[in-house]
């Protein structure tokens, strides 16, 4: 008795740890010559419009001097419908950007991803070329692959070497290549392990649904380490270690909704499941957890504000991610997206499609009702998040891309709309895309940003287009956005982003947008 209880012991461990690991994925291929150009000595944009990320107001014209991989000076040059005097300008750059009439950003941060891998999209330059092409300088891989294989690829994109956007490498527990196969989770076990990742080079860790007194191993030993740390806690686990508890132990990012409705409920301590209801069923899982919209803490409560003034106290992080659920509120609208024709992998759709093995493929009976709960669900969660915001918390932006619908870059401007959707002001909407999430990466460090905004003396991370996404965030989008040329009297597609400069290097994002496309259109043909 004693031998099998132990053999099931090391299976459900060792089933547990292969749940955890990424599947494997091919590197980016090397950069080549015509793809990118820079970083230059000396880059001069020219008459630009800047909406700097901090919230300020957009600015121009204003010319910006990039050396290097660096901003060296942002110089106001006029006002705008007067002519700009060339004594008033920095001196001739060795590559000259004519900004007239284009705005420019700071690169854009996604804290929540994962780059794909077999079986729905084996090549990481498709991602990569995804997140660049909509203005993605900056991922949070949580985890972006396996221990290994992203500590290469942070590498390499750091040294320029592909094309693709800074990594940061967060990672589950108990993973990692070389890690030792122990089935035996202790709080000694715990900080081992950190300390081996630590060595290793990760940036920071991705908790779940460990148990209390684990987690708290980890949080502290990774703090000690200066590793950021970001949890799902999700529903396995979360009876036990819901938003509050986890942020007490030192939580730096709270991702999704999990653990955050379960802090405020208010009849039950836990979500009053059906009797039938099966974790493993992913129906099941993704739609009970709307059903809580109503069994929490109402709005403007006590309870509530308490919940989120203590979020606030601590410097928590909310990265909500609600564009990788809004599926489940229109799945016709999420299927029938307009850039899944050209640019989603027939191995990605495959997934997507409703499946009872693939994770967030669960369309079997998608019904009105489903539909109904979602959308009351994302209106308290919504008031939550533009609550959180307005007492002072941090909102960031993430993804969770290549699941139920939604692709990779693509979505990423969704989650912008979505914030709109819940109140922000579209400088509030760039702030949360930019200044925020730098900030999330840098402070366990304990280091000032050097990318999120716009200034001298900071990385050259920045975005560029033709049209104004504060009037119309839809313009971000790699198509576009179709509109009504009043000169010709015909539909035209305006806007998606011009260039994607990432540590001063101008990538035409449009070029990158066609490579994706090519990579589509061999994958139908029945070529990698």
């Amino acid at each position: 008795m004693i031998r099998r209880c132990l053999f099931a012991l090391l299976f459900l461990a060792s089933l547990a740890r292969a749940q955890f690991q990424p599947a494997p994925i091919h590197p980016s291929p090397d950069r080549r010559a015509d793809e990118g150009q820079g970083p230059f000595d000396r880059l001069v944009i020219r008459g630009i419009t800047m909406i700097d990320g901090t919230g300020a107001p957009a600015r121009g014209p204003v010319d910006i001097v990039v050396q290097g991989n660096r901003i060296a000076e942002v110089r106001s040059v006029g006002w705008p419908r007067v002519p700009i005097a060339d004594r008033d300008r920095p001196s001739k750059g060795a590559r000259e950007i004519d900004g007239s009439g284009m705005y420019i950003l700071p690169g854009f941060i996604d804290l929540h991803v994962h780059t794909g891998g077999v079986p729905k999209a084996p090549d990481a330059e498709y991602m990569h070329k995804l997140w660049m092409a909509h203005g993605v300088t900056t991922v949070r891989g949580v985890p972006a692959g396996p221990m290994d294989w992203t500590l290469h690829e942070r590498e390499r994109s750091a040294r320029n070497q592909i094309v693709a956007p800074r990594i940061f490498a967060y990672h589950r527990p108990f993973t990692g290549e070389g890690w030792k196969d122990n089935p035996v989770h202790t709080p000694e076990l715990a900080r081992e392990w950190v300390r081996f990742a630590a060595k290793k080079g990760i940036d920071g860790i991705k908790l779940g649904a460990e148990d209390p007194e684990i987690m708290a191993a980890l949080i502290d030993e990774g703090r000690k380490l200066n590793l950021g740390t970001v949890a799902h806690l999700d529903q396995m686990g979360v009876g036990r270690m819901n938003a509050r508890d986890a942020v007490r132990l030192g939580l730096g990012t709270v991702t999704h909704y999990y653990g955050i409705f379960e802090a405020l409920l208010k009849d039950t301590t836990v979500q009053p499941y059906p009797f039938d209801h099966n974790y493993n069923d992913e129906e099941n899982r993704f739609g009970q957890v709307a059903r809580l919209w109503d069994k929490i803490y109402p709005r403007s409560s006590k309870e509530w504000n308490d919940f989120l003034d203590e979020l606030v106290a601590r410097r928590t992080i909310m990265d909500p991610t609600m564009t990788i659920y809004a599926a489940g509120r229109d799945l016709m609208r999420a299927r029938t997206a307009e850039w899944h024709q050209t640019y989603t992998l027939p191995s990605l759709w495959a997934f997507f499609e409703p499946s009872r093995s693939n994770h967030g493929s669960y369309w079997y009976n998608w019904t009105t009702e489903d539909e109904y709960a979602w959308k009351k669900f994302y209106q308290v969660w919504m008031s939550l998040i533009n609550d959180y915001k307005n007492k002072g918390g941090r909102v960031t932006t993430g993804t969770d891309s290549g699941f139920i619908y939604k692709l990779y870059g693509f979505s990423y401007i969704e989650e912008l709309e979505l914030l709109r959707e819940a109140g922000f002001h579209p400088l509030e909407v760039i702030r949360s895309a930019t200044l925020y999430p730098a900030q999330a990466l840098h402070e366990p460090k304990g280091k000032a940003i050097e990318f999120g905004i716009i200034r001298p003396g900071l990385l050259a991370d920045l975005v560029i287009l033709d049209q104004n996404p504060l009037e119309n965030l839809k313009v971000l989008y790699g198509t576009g956005f179709n509109k009504l040329n009043d000169a010709t009297g015909n539909m035209e597609r305006v806007g998606g982003v011009k260039y994607t400069i990432k540590d001063g290097i101008v990538y035409d994002s449009k070029k990158m947008l066609a490579d994706v496309a090519a990579m589509v259109e061999r994958a139908k043909a029945g070529h990698r």
